[in-house]
């Protein structure tokens, strides 16, 4: 069976309402002729995340999204890891920061509990998943391996972004512009497998 595909014209949810990841894939989708609508522009509700992986996370979204607007939904499951704490936050990054999103409280408690552990090596996952409103769906995972830094820097970003600086790199993701972070982020190069294999050529 081949990789379902989008065409220029159609129109493709986006199954978040997170505002910052919203905007990350409105740059990524930026020339590919799909018009994109989120989840919070058609008022869908936000499904309960029971699986215990990324990628069942990403498919419970993107189906839900896909079989109530009757369109093809993508959706993005993504977790910052430490290696100090055993991977956590992980598929509860979201949760740390808990109903307020308070990503600085989050970070703050992560720097607590690494103490002075001397290990900070750290990753961002994130997987994508198209679903059809049929109920097919495709997964496109992309990792980016850095270490965490403190104090967190940098006005960029969303989430945990200044608290991560990729590679052996200072600058953290919040110190970087869209353009840079998402040519190597951990979004971006799941972004990059999804549009080889599901999206139209883009514009030149």
């Amino acid at each position: 069976m081949t990789t379902p595909h989008l065409n220029r014209g159609d129109t493709l949810v986006l199954a978040t309402h997170n505002r910052g990841k919203i905007a990350e894939f409105a740059a990524l989708l930026g020339g590919y002729g799909i018009r994109v609508m989120s989840a919070g522009d058609l008022s869908l509700p936000e499904p309960d995340e029971t699986a215990d992986s990324f990628a069942g996370n990403a498919a419970i979204k993107a189906l839900a999204a896909a079989k109530a607007a009757n369109l093809p939904a993508l959706a993005d499951d993504s977790g910052f890891c430490v290696a100090a704490l055993g991977g956590a936050p992980g598929i509860f990054s979201a949760r740390w920061a808990g109903p307020a999103k308070d990503y600085p409280d989050a970070m703050r408690r992560i720097h607590e509990q690494m103490g002075d552990n001397p290990n900070r090596g750290a990753w961002f996952i994130s997987v994508l998943c198209l679903a059809w409103p049929d109920g097919r769906t495709e997964t496109f995972e992309g990792r980016i391996d850095g270490h965490v830094i403190w104090p967190p820097h940098g006005a960029n970003g969303h989430g945990y972004d200044p608290l991560f600086a990729p590679g052996t790199g200072t600058r953290s993701f919040a110190d970087m512009t869209d353009a840079e972070k998402n040519a190597i982020s951990h979004r971006g190069l799941a972004f990059a497998l999804f549009s080889e294999a599901c999206l139209p050529k883009a514009a030149e």
